[in-house]
């Protein structure tokens, strides 16, 4: 079954005639309410299943000095097809979850607000009596429903905001205050004085916002066609831009009008002494501009115990295509693809997460990270998205200048280790 295929299974699949009852947000079984997207299940495993058994012997001809042009070419073709596979079951996820978010399509509005939102976009139209949403500035603060819609996206986009801490705040900027240790303890006999004992010290750190925007245009004659949902409209323009810039900053964001990525606080960036914990902390990969077996155990098992329970795997897609072909010392693959429709494929037992933002496999790169993500990467929005209709500028379309301040920074670097590329010869911890 090719993507195509797959695609027009899932829309018979999701149909009202299909009888789909949505079993939560990330865990839908491929079972007999989905036929089809079971079948695709079961091609992805037998996809793997012929991928392994070629590879291997592509290793055995290639040990063995025997030319391996052909098996190669072969191995390639069907890891392409792996690949494409795998991507499908991916999409059929984000599908899936919209689906359930979006209850069917349904969605409660305020009738007499969203009227009024309505005459507004089109005509600048705003009546005072229906006006929930004015501020002193002269903005025009966005419908809750439409503003929570672009925030529903942005968390099927934007891998960060999926496995991370999401806070929301109502000022400029956010604090936190980190406990340094320093309370101190004795033993005493009965009779003993009890003297005086350290108290602990604290380390306040600030998350500061950027903001982020987009500047989406139509025409007075779009804006005019009934047939057009506006709300779902502006909010399809806008959510594409945003979820981009986001990305991008949650990852390698300098921290300036932006929020400081994640990477920025490994050992060795330029933010590693920000945190009053400290930097992530590093384990070699041991092999010059490759990954190895041994370094993915090594970094899984640098980071505590107390960390591995919400642990997972972050990496692009390139590198993704690397881990796949190791294997443990009994010549089991560490990589295993997703069977349940809804689940994510591990690495050594733990999820990984697809986060294209993250860098490819190189000489002195970071391409994974591995821990909790959760624990380890705050992301702060300040509350409402504003727009500004702006009919005057550039004339005959109308502009709709739409901002959201965001920010981000390390939470805690503890729960988080950063793999790098580096080609030292051992594979030992730097934390």
């Amino acid at each position: 079954m090719n993507t195509s295929s797959f695609i027009a299974a899932l829309a018979a699949a999701l149909s009202p005639r299909a009888g789909f009852v949505p079993r939560g947000l990330m865990f839908v079984r491929a079972d007999s309410a989905m036929p089809e997207v079971k079948a695709l299940v079961e091609t992805l495993q037998k996809a793997f299943h012929d991928f392994k058994a070629e590879h291997t012997k592509q290793l055995e001809i290639v040990k063995a000095g025997l030319p391996a042009s052909d098996i190669a070419a072969k191995v390639t073709k069907i890891d392409a097809h792996v690949e494409e596979l795998q991507k499908a079951i991916d999409d059929a996820n984000i599908k899936i979850a919209a689906t359930q978010m979006n209850a069917g399509g349904k969605q409660l509005r305020d009738a007499q607000y969203t009227e009024a939102f309505n005459a507004h976009v089109k005509r600048g139209d705003v009546n005072a009596a229906l006006n929930k949403g004015a501020d002193e500035q002269g903005g025009y603060l966005t419908p809750v429903e439409w503003d929570r819609t672009i925030t529903d996206k942005l968390v099927l986009i934007s891998p960060m905001r999926q496995i991370c801490r999401v806070q929301s705040v109502s000022k400029a900027g956010f604090s936190k205050l980190f406990n340094m240790g320093g309370t101190a303890s004795g033993w005493v006999g009965e009779t003993e004085e009890r003297k005086q004992t350290g108290t602990a010290q604290f380390k306040p750190l600030t998350f500061g916002s950027g903001e982020i925007y987009a500047n989406p245009a139509a025409t007075q004659q779009i804006l005019d066609d009934s047939e057009i949902d506006l709300q779902t409209w502006l909010a399809d323009e806008v959510q594409t831009e945003f979820a981009k810039q986001e990305g991008q900053a949650f990852v390698n964001g300098d921290g300036a009008n932006k929020p400081c990525g994640i990477l920025r606080y490994v050992k060795g960036g330029v933010a590693e002494k920000k945190h009053p914990f400290g930097e992530i902390g590093i384990v070699s990969s041991g092999t010059a501009g490759a990954i190895s077996s041994d370094a993915i155990i090594d970094l899984i098992y640098d980071l505590p115990s107390a960390f591995t329970g919400n642990a997972c795997f972050a990496m692009n897609r390139n590198t993704q295509r690397a881990v796949r072909k190791l294997k443990d010392g009994q010549g089991n693959y560490l990589w295993q693809p997703s069977f349940v429709v809804g689940q994510p494929p591990t690495l050594a037992g733990y999820p990984v997460t697809e986060m294209p933002d993250m860098p490819d496999v190189a000489a002195a790169a970071t391409p994974i990270l591995f821990g909790d993500f959760k624990q380890s990467y705050l992301i702060i929005d300040r509350i409402s998205t504003r727009l500004l209709r702006d009919p005057y500028t550039t004339k005959p379309y109308v502009m709709f200048y739409t901002t959201k301040r965001v920010g981000g920074g390390l939470l805690n670097p503890e729960p988080m280790r950063a793999l790098k590329i580096d080609g030292a010869a051992s594979k030992k911890s730097e934390v």
